[in-house]
């Protein structure tokens, strides 16, 4: 194989190394988004739970409110 070849060859093996690294530097960007609209999934359902609880909790001392003053 002669100088040219080899320029070549080196220069096909730089090509595809940086490829690759862009295949993994967008692959990583996409889970990453991907687990922040997770996070954030679960952080609104986190927050609606919390939500329902805090209606029940003051809705259960209106009603023991009542009854106590009806007594």
């Amino acid at each position: 194989m002669n100088l040219e070849d080899k320029a070549r060859e080196l220069l096909v093996q730089d090509r595809q190394h940086l490829e690759h690294i862009g295949e993994n530097m967008l692959d990583r960007v996409a889970k990453e988004a991907q687990a922040v609209e997770q996070t954030q999934e679960q952080a609104r359902e986190l927050l609606a739970e919390d939500r329902l609880h805090d209606d029940h909790l003051q809705e259960a001392m209106l009603s023991r409110v009542e009854k106590q003053q009806s007594h």
